[in-house]
C-alpha cells in the first residue's frame, strides 16, 4: 500500500529537492506540492493524504499554526532550517522533525518511521515492541546499550562517550548519528556535544544540569529548549 504524500515549501529548491526524494522511495506516491498553508488546505481537499513533508516557517501561517488548525491530521513530517522550533513540533505529535539541509539517509530513516506507523494504523503489522536498547560497535565487539542504563553521551573528536550508569564506552561514531538515533522523548541536545537523558537529570543551575555530581554545560541557544523539556510543568509554585 502506497503512502500518498504532499510538500509544503515555500521555497522551490526546497521543494525540488524533497520531491526528489521521495521519487526515490518506492512506497510514497507524491499527490502535489504547495509553497503555503492555503495550497496545502486545497491539496487536502483534493486527495486522500496520509503524510505532509512540512516547512515551518512560511509567509501568512506558519506550519506549526497550520498544523494546530486541522481537523483531521495525516502524519507530519517538519522539514525547516530551524532546529528551535523542535520541541514545539514533538509537543503536536509529529511524526519527525527535519532540519535542512536534510540528508537522504535522514530522510528515509524520517520515511520508513511514517510507513511503520502506517502499517500499524492500517492493520497490517502486529503492534511493534518498544525497543529498549541498541548496540555499538566497541574494540572488537559489540556492547548493548540500554537505554535506562544511559545518562549521556559527549562528543570527542572523531569519537562518543557514553557513560551509562555503570560504565563508559568510548565508541566510533559521529556525534550526529547517534543523536538522531536516540529517542526524541527520552534524550536532548543541551550542547553542541553533549546528549542527556532526560529522566536523568537530578538539578539545573544556571548554565549547567546536573547529572548526579556530573555537571553538563547547557548552551545559550538551547537553554529555553532544555529547560522546557525537563521542566514540563512539573514545577510546584508557591
Amino acid at each position: 500500500m502506497k503512502i500518498n504524500c504532499i510538500i509544503i515549501d515555500d521555497e522551490p529548491l526546497a521543494r525540488k529537492g524533497i520531491a526528489e526524494f521521495v521519487s526515490e522511495i518506492d512506497f510514497l506516491e507524491l499527490k502535489g506540492v504547495g509553497e503555503n498553508a492555503m495550497a496545502a488546505n486545497t491539496l487536502l481537499s483534493q486527495h486522500k493524504v496520509d503524510l505532509i513533508f512540512l516547512d515551518i516557517q512560511m509567509p501568512k501561517m506558519t506550519g506549526i499554526e497550520f498544523v494546530k488548525a486541522l481537523q483531521q491530521k495525516p502524519m507530519i513530517i517538519f522539514t525547516t532550517a530551524y532546529s528551535e522550533y523542535a520541541m514545539q513540533g514533538y509537543e503536536l505529535d509529529v511524526l519527525d522533525y527535519l532540519v535542512k539541509p536534510i540528508s537522504f539517509e535522514r530522510f528515509l530513516k524520517a520515511c520508513n518511521k511514517a510507513k511503520e506507523f502506517f502499517e500499524l494504523k492500517n492493520g497490517k503489522q502486529e503492534p511493534l515492541k518498544t525497543t529498549d536498547y541498541f548496540f555499538v560497535k566497541c574494540d572488537n565487539g559489540y556492547e548493548k546499550v540500554m537505554y535506562n542504563d544511559l545518562l549521556y553521551i559527549e562528543a570527542m573528536e572523531n569519537y562518543v562517550k557514553l557513560q551509562t550508569q555503570t560504565k563508559k564506552l568510548v565508541v566510533y561514531l559521529t556525534f550526529k548519528s547517534l543523536t538522531d538515533y536516540l529517542p526524541a522523548n527520552k534524550f536532548i541536545k543541551v550542547h553542541k556535544s553533549y546528549m542527556v537523558a532526560i529522566d536523568k537529570v537530578t538539578s539545573v543551575a544556571g548554565n549547567d544540569l546536573y547529572i548526579g555530581k556530573e555537571p553538563i554545560p547547557i548552551s545559550r541557544t538551547l537553554k529555553e529548549e532544555v529547560m522546557n523539556a525537563l521542566l514540563n510543568n512539573k514545577v510546584i509554585k508557591r
